[in-house]
């Protein structure tokens, strides 16, 4: 049976959706339903979160978008997914990226023999550029992330897990999107580094106008720098709402932030976590 969504905030965005994602329903080897009527929008010149818990259908959902699932043996068997108003859910992968949508996924990918700079160029290869205008695409990259440019002739397996992160954003924005599928990118990161990629994220909205579309399990972060929020349970969207309002209410702050108004729970409370995790009102 489906569950109503909760919702804190008009889920209606005063802007038209940039990336609109109606119902889809996704299932891995023809058997096993792991997204089960998901639908979300993403406004141009917007942050997005994507939350939940490990397994909540985050990353799956991000695949779908992209059209990466395929090679996952996942199928959308049900909904659509469109962007600047076209339904794409049904294009290559390549065929996306050149509309301007690109995915960074979730483990950075880098090309641990290339340099930082060869894996940087490699983001280009769906535009024709001019020896020109690829220097000033890569000096862009190198504006927004200086420690690369300080690092852009050492192999990229042998830098940190931040500068492979930072690596892979710039990788993508080589591309030149106009949005950014963005899955986990705090994992296995100190959070000083974790603060420092999403300013950089924040900047990147503001300055460049890229939309952005942030899968995360640090729900802290993350609402702290989205405009709006979508919360992810077992392949449901089970909360959405102006990422302010989801930061201040007492449900997300208890199960996603571990903070909670009220004295603090017991074992024996927390044995019916499941049941006592209502969302609807």
């Amino acid at each position: 049976m489906n569950t109503p969504t909760a919702s804190i905030a008009p889920a209606a965005s005063p802007s038209a959706p940039y990336l609109s994602v109606n119902n889809i329903e996704v299932i891995y080897d023809h058997v096993i339903l792991v997204l089960k009527g998901v639908s979300l929008q993403v406004p141009q010149g917007k942050i997005v979160a994507l939350l939940g818990a490990n397994g909540a259908g985050k990353s799956t959902t991000m695949k779908s978008i992209s059209t990466l699932l395929r090679g996952e043996r996942g199928d959308v068997t049900k909904g659509s997914v469109e962007f600047k108003g076209e339904r794409v859910d049904q294009l290559t992968p390549n065929e996306l990226v050149k509309r301007g949508l690109s995915q960074v996924m979730e483990g950075r990918h880098c090309f641990g023999h290339l340099t930082i700079e060869e894996n940087l160029l490699t983001g280009a290869y769906t535009r024709s550029l001019s020896r020109a205008a690829l220097k000033e695409s890569l000096d862009m990259v190198y504006h927004y992330f200086p420690r690369l440019k300080e690092r852009r002739a050492s192999q990229a397996g042998y830098t940190s897990g931040g500068e492979q992160q930072m690596c892979a954003i710039g990788r993508s924005l080589m591309a030149k999107p106009s949005m950014i599928l963005l899955d986990e990118p705090s994992m296995g990161l100190a959070p000083q580094i974790v603060e420092e990629i999403f300013e950089i994220v924040q900047d990147l909205n503001k300055k460049e106008n890229v939309s952005f579309l942030v899968a995360e399990q640090n729900t802290m972060v993350a609402l702290r720098y989205a405009d709006f929020g979508y919360i992810l349970e077992n392949g449901r969207v089970v909360m959405e709402g102006e990422a302010s309002g989801l930061a201040a209410n007492e449900d997300v702050k208890e199960f996603y932030l571990g903070v909670s108004g009220a004295e603090r729970k017991s074992f024996r409370d927390m044995k019916f976590y499941r049941r006592r995790k209502r969302w609807l009102a």
